[in-house]
This record gives structure tokens, C-alpha cells and sequence, in this order.
């Protein structure tokens, strides 16, 4: 591989870190209103993005969250969701990076929210205490396993997409 085939796979990689950054955005705009904050499609996206351009999903992640949270007026979580979801990509993809089969992909997905559910956990005890971070883990809990389901389903079809073009 010559110096313009990496200069073309990182311009690809960089121009799809900007998509995902932008799908995470509106992915996680589109939400419901919850005691603390609101539940959203986004970690799907996330989750999918570390799928597809492995631990380099962290950017996106972090930034397309990040994002929502200041357009909704969330402000006091835009550095803690900077993190949690940045390291939620970073993990699923550092997992998917060199396998990708079924069972990895699960593993991966339930870490990454395993990340998402005990960072906003500490982050909610420390600003409102135990008791108000103890109700948000239902409605944190059904955003991870919407998000785990969309990312399956994303992921599998993206994997048999790239099969049959192996075919």
C-alpha cells in the first residue's frame, strides 16, 4: 500500500467520523424527556460506529453527544457525556477491531453500555445523590438495550452487506 492509498483510507475514515458525529447528533436529539435528562437512539449510532471505523469511534461519540446535550440545554452533562460516550465508541470499537463475529459484537455492545449506565451512575450520585442516580439507571437501562438492539441489527446487515460483496 503506496502513501495515497493510506492518504485515501484515512481521508475515508475522517470524512465518516463526520457522518457519525452528525448521525449520533440527531440520533440523540430525537429523545424523550426523562426525570434527569432523556432517553434516545443515539448509543445505537455509537455503538454502530465503532462497528464500522473501530476505537477512532471515540470522536464521534463524544463530539455528536456532546452536541445534543448543549442544543437541549443540558449543559452541566456535556463534559461527562464527552467521556462516557466517547469511551463507549472507543471500547466497542477496540473490541470489533479485528473480529467481528456475533458474539464479540454482543460483548462489545454490553460493555460499551455496561460504560454508558456506570458513568452516568457516578456522574448523577455526585451531582444529585444516590437515591435520584438509583431512578435514572430504568430509564438508562432501557436507552442501552434499545441501543444494543439497534447496533445488532445495524451491524448485521452492514456484515452480510460486506459477505455478498465478497460473493
Amino acid at each position: 500500500m503506496d502513501s495515497r492509498d493510506n492518504a485515501k483510507k484515512t481521508a475515508r475514515k475522517v470524512a465518516l467520523a463526520g457522518v457519525f458525529a452528525a448521525l449520533i447528533f440527531v440520533a440523540t436529539e430525537l429523545h424523550i424527556p426523562t426525570a434527569l435528562g432523556y432517553i434516545h437512539l443515539g448509543d445505537g449510532v455509537i455503538l454502530y460506529c465503532g462497528y464500522a471505523i473501530g476505537p477512532a469511534a471515540f470522536l464521534p461519540a463524544a463530539i455528536g453527544s456532546a452536541l445534543a446535550d448543549l442544543i437541549a440545554g443540558y449543559a452541566v452533562y456535556i463534559a461527562p457525556t464527552f467521556i462516557i460516550k466517547g469511551l463507549m465508541g472507543a471500547f466497542a470499537g477496540f473490541l470489533l477491531m479485528k473480529h467481528k463475529g456475533i458474539v464479540i459484537r454482543i460483548l462489545a455492545f454490553l460493555g460499551a453500555e455496561l460504560i454508558m449506565l456506570s458513568g452516568y451512575f457516578l456522574f448523577e450520585s455526585f451531582m444529585y445523590g444516590l437515591t435520584a442516580a438509583k431512578g435514572a439507571i430504568v430509564m438508562n437501562l432501557i436507552q442501552a438495550g434499545a441501543g444494543i438492539a439497534m447496533a445488532f441489527l445495524l451491524s448485521q446487515a452492514h456484515s452480510l452487506a460486506e459477505e455478498k460483496k465478497k460473493k
